[in-house]
């Protein structure tokens, strides 16, 4: 059933209360909860955090916005933590590692799939086969450091597999920028997808920076600093299929819009019924933080938010296994290179990405130290060795 943005009000943002026992809510379970219910808590802590991030940005540059954004900014801060803390404390943090880019992988194929443009939908396919790369990077790392199979964290709805390799995706500026969609005659969904995005890549990249340094392992925080370089990449290019030309108020609504959209895919998918009702609840405040943005539309640039919000949502983002696109698009585009905002076959990539990975590349690639001879398979590398050493053969 179609979703329609304006056919509630949602809560008034006075009635969005919070004590800290209702913020600190029981967290779902690393291994009996679906590992969906774990990728829509991490997607939705990134829109979160990425709706308190152009808050502060916007009250900056607009005064007349600064206090219902700080309203709003109020009630998202404790959305965050509510939502955040659900990750339990019995998740490492390379497992949960593991999970973001999980997220990742099947957040980004669903909006590839979902994406009307075609150019966008092959930056969501570009990206993907990068982030496929990643979680088969750090799969070598949790087996080689902790001991564990990253399989119990993906539940086999994910693969773990080499993508486009981590080594070869580190790429000049200049072929980082995308071309922007035209905020006038681009579809709406194209709009929430890109935000979606970029809230989910922002995400990332922030929590490899803060994780990153709490290793001691030194090829982990070698792999992290890695991988957190291509994580900005990744932020610079999505953010760059933003319209630059859009309003602050323009895009706060557009922010407001992509929450709902996301928290309504969660309630229409959700199997932990403790969370669904969560959903259900920020659904309804999200809803009044939309209507707010849009009476400041109207109030601030005299323009009907129907001019923004040109359509109604036809499905939820498809919260599912999508193992068999992405195996497609790995197939077909894993050798696809950029030539500015071009993408390119291997042979024509850009002399300037050359060079500059040429320079980070010097000293040798952690992805390729710490997954040098790592194939994975049920269990671990000592499961397997175990099992060769019982039947005789020496191990590789």
């Amino acid at each position: 059933m179609a979703f329609s943005l304006f056919d509630s009000k949602g809560t008034d943002i006075d009635k969005q209360r919070f004590t800290w026992r209702d913020m600190v809510q029981k967290p779902i379970s690393k291994l009996d909860d679906d590992a969906f219910t774990r990728i829509r808590v991490i997607l939705i802590n990134g829109l979160e955090t990425e709706a308190l991030r152009f808050g502060h940005l916007a009250a900056r540059f607009n005064r007349d916005l600064r206090l219902p954004l700080a309203k709003v900014r109020r009630t998202e801060q404790h959305q965050a933590t509510l939502v955040n803390w659900l990750i339990a404390a019995d998740h490492s943090p390379l497992e949960t590692t593991v999970a973001y880019e999980q997220v990742a992988i099947e957040v980004t194929a669903a909006i590839a799939q979902s994406e009307p443009d075609p150019y966008l939908a092959q930056v969501y396919r570009f990206g993907l086969l990068e982030d496929f790369d990643h979680l088969y990077r750090y799969a070598a790392l949790l087996d080689r450091l902790e001991g564990k199979d990253a399989n119990n964290i993906l539940q086999s709805y994910t693969d773990i597999l080499p993508g486009r390799p981590t080594s070869e995706q580190h790429r000049a500026p200049e072929d980082e920028l995308r071309e922007p969609y035209n905020a006038r005659s681009a579809a709406f969904l194209s709009k929430v997808n890109a935000l979606t995005i970029v809230a989910s890549e922002y995400q990332t990249h922030d929590y490899y920076q803060n994780i990153g340094p709490l290793f001691s392992d030194p090829l982990a925080r070698q792999l992290y600093a890695e991988i957190a370089s291509v994580e900005e990449q990744h932020v610079t290019q999505y953010e760059s299929m933003l319209d630059p030309g859009e309003s602050w108020i323009e895009q706060w609504l557009l922010h407001e819009a992509a929450e709902c959209y996301n928290y309504y895919s969660c309630v229409e998918q959700e199997t932990n019924h403790h969370l669904r009702a969560i959903w259900e609840r920020f659904l309804d405040y999200e809803l009044g933080h939309f209507h707010m943005a849009c009476e400041a539309f109207k109030q601030f640039e005299r323009r009907d938010p129907a001019d923004i919000v040109t359509s109604d949502f036809a499905n939820p983002l498809a919260l599912r296994s999508q193992r068999d696109f992405v195996r497609k698009v790995l197939m077909d585009e894993v050798d696809l290179r950029t030539d500015g905002p071009r993408f390119v076959t291997k042979a024509l990539e850009s002399p300037l990405s050359l060079s500059y990975r040429s320079m980070v590349n010097a000293d040798g690639s952690p992805s390729e130290m710490v997954a040098a001879g790592y194939v994975w398979m049920p269990g671990t590398e000592l499961n397997r060795k175990g099992m060769l050493a019982a039947a005789g053969v020496s191990a590789p």
